[in-house]
């Protein structure tokens, strides 16, 4: 059997078996991809091929489009200032404690940046979960700020890793500035058009359409964008996220789109993207001293930071909940993967601590879903069916 066969009847089954192991399981479908891939290399059911890396590379993209289309600026906007100066202080107080404890264990300073990381991806897990509650809709808002912090810190890592501190790096943040000030004015540009004109939202996704135009014209902004961060050798996954945030803001109307796009991207694209992170991962090394004891200290600083800096909002959440924030903060798995992979492929970490880093994300998972459903039923916090 050829390596292309190979390669496509096992990432088939792997995401055939991934939902059936997670329903038996009780985790999240994530970290059983990531570790069925790791599996499928240890095996050698998977080899390293490039179309694998293209397919997984477009994989992550999605995954971040996605990310783009849960922030509504329009609601962003809205936030009560009193949220939002907590949420960026929540964010200042991450960073602040990440370099706190780069400084004192003497750690890499990829660090600061890989500890902070915010990404409400899990979210929709728990909220399929546990209903539309109060401190899923509080994380959520907070998390958004907190994930559009996290996808500055990624594109600055970026830039930083591939020219270093150089004339190159400044004017990489120089062209991302004036790129973030242009796509601000064409927020504004076509939102005041479609205040005049709002037919063209329709005309350009309808609701009703046999020709899934909706998608057609996302998926249209979604490589638009991307071919605009590589002529402009900016990192390609903000790209994506921006995109996601286009239509999510502009295209409110059309209530079944993001559904269609996530359904179209967790249902084959973004699992490609996990097995072959798993696929990264040599299960070998899981015995190599102190692996494992790293990867539960970085599980143990990220969330740490997390529940301190939760303590801000005591008085929106109560002394009995104002810590289910910071644990529902405490699984940035696709953030961390990502600025991750750039860190090792950009040799700013060694493969030891890639490693770590990679087991540490799927251990977050599993630990802090498992803490968050002993908590609700310890503290009798209610579920609310979701709609």
């Amino acid at each position: 059997m050829s390596d292309e066969i190979l390669i496509i009847v096992t990432i088939s089954v792997i995401i055939f078996t991934s939902p059936l192991l997670s329903r038996v399981l009780k985790i999240p479908t994530i970290p059983i991809e990531i570790m069925l891939g790791a599996f499928a290399v240890y095996f050698s059911f998977l080899v390293e091929h490039p179309i694998l890396e293209l397919v997984a590379e477009l994989g992550f993209l999605y995954l971040m489009f996605l990310a783009g289309l849960e922030v509504d600026l329009r609601k962003l906007i809205n936030i009560p200032s009193v949220i939002l100066k907590k949420s960026l202080f929540y964010n200042v107080i991450l960073f602040s404690l990440s370099a706190a404890i780069t400084i004192y264990f003497k750690l890499g300073n990829i660090f600061i940046v890989t500890l902070p990381l915010i990404s409400i991806g899990i979210l929709a897990a728990l909220k399929k979960e546990y209903g539309d509650v109060e401190w899923i809709r509080m994380a959520i808002v907070v998390g958004l700020i907190g994930e559009i912090v996290s996808i500055f810190a990624l594109t600055t890592v970026s830039a930083m890793l591939e020219f270093g501190i150089t004339w190159e790096f400044y004017k990489t943040m120089l062209l991302f500035t004036v790129f973030m000030i242009l796509m601000a004015i064409l927020y504004k540009l076509f939102n005041n058009v479609v205040w005049w004109y709002p037919e063209i939202k329709t005309y350009l996704m309808p609701t009703e359409d046999n020709q899934e135009q909706d998608i057609r014209v996302s998926m249209a902004i979604f490589f638009v964008m991307i071919a605009v961060m590589i002529y402009l050798k900016l990192e390609v996954a903000f790209g994506a996220f921006i995109a996601g945030t286009f239509i999510t803001t502009f295209f409110e109307h059309n209530k079944q789109l993001p559904h269609k796009l996530e359904h179209f991207g967790f249902g084959w694209l973004v699992p490609i993207f996990f097995i072959y992170v798993g696929s990264s991962f040599e299960l070998e090394e899981l015995f190599h001293d102190g692996l494992i004891l790293t990867a539960f200290l970085i599980v143990f600083a990220m969330i740490f930071i997390r529940l301190v800096a939760s303590l801000l909002f005591i008085k929106e959440m109560g002394i009995n909940k104002f810590f289910m924030l910071g644990l529902s903060h405490s699984m940035p798995l696709t953030l961390l993967i990502a600025v991750t992979t750039l860190a090792y492929q950009s040799h700013a970490i060694t493969q030891f601590y890639y490693y770590a880093f990679i087991l540490a994300s799927i251990l977050e998972v599993l630990i802090v879903m498992i803490v968050i459903r002993i908590l609700t039923n310890f503290l009798g916090i209610k579920k609310v069916k979701a709609s």
